[in-house]
């Protein structure tokens, strides 16, 4: 049998009960039947990338094993966020849930669905640092340590209140 790929999966929030999005992603993650040994990083917050006229986010990274092909693990994520109400209003907008494929094993991976590495996980510390909870040492496709990318970005993340609400 083939080994099952180690996927890390992206998670924001800000609209709605961002926190309680975050924890209900988390849970149906944990329960979905193609998705084994599922971790979760420590919960973030996040000032916004992009427009800065939305709520702040809520952030995580999970960790999966799974035997779903990229595709079909983007169609699972994008199924979560449908099932959460997200709605795409405008480039790096707020959104009730975000899920996100960093990475997939070291592949490479460019189609017009999908790129994996994520093109911006290297510049988004609400990203990195939850990555490095789950694996500090692991070694990116490019074959550099997450340690490195680490040390060139600044650690804006603050604790995420338990009370948070967005727009």
């Amino acid at each position: 049998m083939i080994a099952p790929a180690l996927a890390y999966i992206g998670m924001g929030s800000n609209l709605g009960e961002p926190l309680t999005h975050i924890r209900q992603a988390m849970a149906e993650l944990s329960s979905h039947p193609q998705l084994r040994d599922v971790r979760f990083s420590t919960i973030y917050g996040s000032k916004p990338v992009g427009p800065q006229d939305q709520p702040d986010y809520v952030n995580a990274v999970a960790e999966v094993r799974t035997h779903l092909l990229p595709h079909h693990l983007l169609d699972v994520l994008q199924g979560l966020e449908q099932q959460h109400g997200r709605v795409r209003q405008r480039h790096w907008g707020e959104r009730t849930l975000d899920l996100d494929l960093l990475l997939y094993n070291d592949s490479q991976i460019r189609t017009p669905r999908l790129t994996v590495p994520h093109p911006f996980m290297l510049e988004r510390s609400f990203v990195l640092y939850p990555l490095a909870d789950l694996n500090p040492d692991l070694l990116l496709p490019d074959k550099q340590p997450l340690q490195q990318y680490l040390a060139h970005i600044p650690n804006d993340l603050f604790p995420c209140p338990d009370d948070i609400k967005g727009n």
